[in-house]
């Protein structure tokens, strides 16, 4: 399988994920990522002349945005930098990944950042004028609130979604709160936790007196597999429960995507990470958690590789019904998948929740001596986005 680009091993990192309302709520998510941009770059002693370019996923909008990937370098001690910011509800990583290897495959860049910040809390309220509307008012929209709501298109919010897929295959109430105590189980796991101590940058809130680190995720849910069996669904009639859903969070992400040169010599042990497809997809309206079953068949497709090739899967899976649905259609065990953890768990600040899963993947499939893996994840507007990679290692 030919690389489209590489990432460089051990050049990853994502903050911890705090949720709705929780500790990083009072950040700005991009000067925070900045931050811990630039703290890793010096950590792993790397000037700032190995990057020629970035590339910003961010998707709710905060006070300097306007600026995009231009400002986070320069927050971070990058200032040479230059790129686009790309926005992608929840395909945002994959998407941000993706344009990067494509820039290096093309020769335009050699070593690219990839950063992705979002902060769901305290989202912006925005008022459209229009001074020709009745008494000169214009309209307003909660950004964050309104659009988890309902999809303009359709009108129906998330939730919705996934019920209809659920109906539609036949999942049961049963299987997903099994599928979603499995996932806690995961995240719980001695395998999982280390992974994340490889992989988490604590990040500092706050100033002076009143400043704090947060070294882990924040938020993420005792398991008690009496209550999740005993919840109510969250619409009457339903079969998704709190507990069978992610939840909104903040949070930030990155990595390098590199030539193979660069990504061998930038590389912190003799592991090589291949990127070697990427797939897209949109199903019919209201039917958002199907599809990442065609957006992943495409990528592997692209990469040459079926189902039976993959040693291990990752997804943003907002909801169980997504897991049990891909297992299902492409033929991967449930038990294969987010052996580390997932979004279910530990929430979902958009842009980088795929960044996370993507890492993680790389971190689990080392753990194991290497392989290939595929993350996949829906997002907004009845679309996803897959992505296939592959880990050799030379220890």
């Amino acid at each position: 399988m030919e690389a489209i680009a590489y990432i460089p091993y051990g050049r990853t990192w994502t903050s911890p994920f705090a949720r709705w309302q929780g500790s990083l709520s009072g950040e700005h998510a991009v000067e925070l990522a900045a931050k811990v941009a630039g703290e890793r770059m010096a950590a792993w002693g790397l000037d700032a002349d190995a990057l020629d370019m970035g590339v910003l996923g961010t998707t709710v909008p905060q006070r300097g945005v306007f600026y995009g990937l231009p400002w986070l370098a320069s927050m971070a001690g990058l200032g040479q930098l230059a790129g686009p910011t790309i926005s992608q509800a929840c395909a945002t990583g994959a998407r941000v990944i993706e344009t990067a290897a494509r820039e290096v495959a093309g020769g335009s860049s050699r070593a690219v950042l990839c950063v992705t910040a979002d902060r769901t809390s305290n989202g912006p309220h925005l008022y459209y004028p229009n001074p020709s509307g009745p008494g000169g008012t214009g309209r307003a929209e909660d950004w964050v609130l309104d659009n988890f709501d309902a999809d303009p298109a359709t009108g129906l919010a998330m939730l919705a979604t996934a019920e209809n897929v659920a109906a539609k295959h036949g999942v049961s109430r049963e299987e997903q709160d099994e599928v979603t105590i499995l996932r806690y189980e995961q995240y719980a796991g001695e395998a999982s936790a280390k992974l994340r101590a490889k992989l988490t940058a604590p990040v500092t809130v706050g100033q002076g007196r009143k400043s704090a680190v947060v070294e882990a995720d924040e938020g993420v849910t005792s398991l008690d597999v009496d209550k999740v069996r005993g919840l109510s669904a969250v619409q009457d009639g339903g079969t998704v429960t709190y507990a069978g859903q992610t939840h909104p969070a903040d949070g930030n992400a990155g990595l390098i995507v590199a030539d193979e040169a660069t990504a061998r010599a930038m590389s912190s042990e003799p592991i090589t990470v291949r990127l070697l497809a990427f797939g897209q997809a949109r199903v019919a309206p209201a039917y958002m958690p199907e599809a990442p079953v065609p957006a992943a068949h495409q990528a592997m497709e692209a990469a040459g590789i079926g189902a039976a090739d993959l040693d291990l899967v990752t997804s943003h899976n907002p909801f169980a019904v997504n897991d049990i649905v891909f297992s299902r259609e492409v033929g991967v065990l449930l038990d294969r998948m987010n052996v580390a953890g997932c979004s279910l768990v530990y929430g979902h600040p958009q842009g980088p929740t795929g960044m996370r899963a993507v890492a993680e993947l790389i971190e689990a499939l080392a753990a194991r001596g290497g392989g290939t893996g595929l993350f996949q994840g829906c997002a907004a507007g009845d679309s996803a986005m897959a992505v296939v990679l592959s880990v050799d290692d030379a220890r």
